[in-house]
């Protein structure tokens, strides 16, 4: 039995042959379907959890698990260091996503989940936008312009006639290099320019808040006047005690989170009572009576990570792969003729040409 493993060189062969708008387009599409067809009773969805610490530098690994029934596991391992970009220059986010055979266990598949992981936040911001705001949306605000602000404002691109991105970032550097950083997909007659941010947010149609404030350092701003219709994906928190918006604003907004237990742990919703919570995104794609009311209204997706997600994602890029010919297949598990005896190595040793090679070395003096 082999596994797929897809390296940062495959993924990227991947995103060569089929073009990055596809697989936005694509991801949104799988993401949306996954989530209208999603069933709590087969589909296991459990909270993300994980080790947080501050030494030697604040950061967190934590695991990510969800199990079709009958079908597969995955199971994403995810690495935040805000510190990465200045001091290491390595991406915030380190990931990798593994996908299991729920029959037997075997390792199916193994893939970066660097992009993965950015590609598919992205994504999930649009199903939630797509249905809590305007369709006529053209004012896009991004406040943070790192790594995920580029896929955030990709998302967005391709779910509404965008003509105008504002962006805010307390670090200079981010909003110099923001264009430059994600000219392979956008439109040269879109405008994009630095704009102060309680500007940002009166004159967005929706924001996207993608930042690495620290933990009791939020919010970002306190209420601001906004659009009555405004509606903003929060993508920022991740820990407990981190946020990103003003309570005031959360308390006057439907907010719709991707996984409720998780939201309430280490998303917005740590900041509300149980009752002030809106559906969760799956309830409100299935409802969808509820939805023309919402875009009338301020509303927040709380964008936690949602493990479904990443479920998404790895067998996205898995059938990408299959159909590619890409990736390496290697016999990783130790599957030998006798499942009973973890020994085997030695008889299979023992009947080859093998071991008379690896006695004559010893004899030489070289084993």
């Amino acid at each position: 039995m082999k596994t797929r493993i897809l390296a940062r060189h495959h993924v990227a062969r991947i995103v060569a042959e089929v073009g990055l708008d596809a697989l936005m387009d694509e991801m949104i599409d799988r993401i949306t379907t996954a989530v209208r067809e999603y069933d709590g009773a087969r589909t296991l969805v459990r909270p993300r959890d994980g080790f947080h610490y501050t030494e030697p530098d604040v950061g967190l690994l934590e695991w990510m698990p969800v199990m079709h029934t009958a079908e597969m596991t995955t199971i994403k391992v995810v690495g935040y260091h805000p510190s990465n970009p200045a001091q290491r220059n390595l991406p915030t986010i380190l990931s990798t996503v593994s996908a299991y055979e729920t029959e037997t266990g075997h390792l199916a598949g193994l893939v970066d989940g660097t992009f993965l992981t950015a590609l598919r936040t992205g994504a999930a911001s649009a199903v939630a936008s797509r249905i809590l705001a305007r369709p006529d949306s053209r004012i896009l605000g991004l406040v943070g312009c790192g790594a995920q602000a580029v896929t955030q404002m990709h998302a967005m691109l391709r779910s509404f006639p965008i003509e105008q991105i504002l962006i805010h970032d307390i670090d200079p550097e981010n909003t110099a290099s923001f264009a430059a950083r994600a000219a392979s997909v956008l439109p040269a007659e879109v405008e994009v320019r630095e704009a102060p941010l309680d500007l940002l947010m009166q004159t967005a149609d929706i924001v996207c808040t993608s930042t690495s404030v620290g933990i009791g350092e939020g919010p970002l701003f306190d209420d601001l006047p906004t659009k009555p219709w405004l509606h903003v994906n929060a993508v920022g928190s991740d820990f407990p005690g981190k946020v990103e918006l003003p309570r005031a604003f959360l308390e006057r907004s439907l907010v719709c989170p991707d996984h409720r237990d998780q939201a309430i742990k280490e998303g917005e919703c740590q900041q509300l009572a149980p009752e002030q919570i809106g559906p969760s995104l799956a309830e409100l794609v299935a409802n969808t009576a509820a939805q023309a009311e919402a875009r009338a209204r301020t509303t927040v997706f709380d964008s936690t990570g949602w493990a479904l997600e990443d479920r998404v994602g790895i067998q996205m890029l898995l059938d990408h792969a299959n159909e590619l010919g890409l990736g390496l297949l290697i016999e990783l598990e130790d599957i030998g003729d006798d499942p009973l005896n973890p020994y085997h190595f030695d008889r299979e040793l023992r009947e080859s040409d093998e071991v008379h090679e690896i006695a004559d070395r010893r004899a030489a003096g070289r084993g």
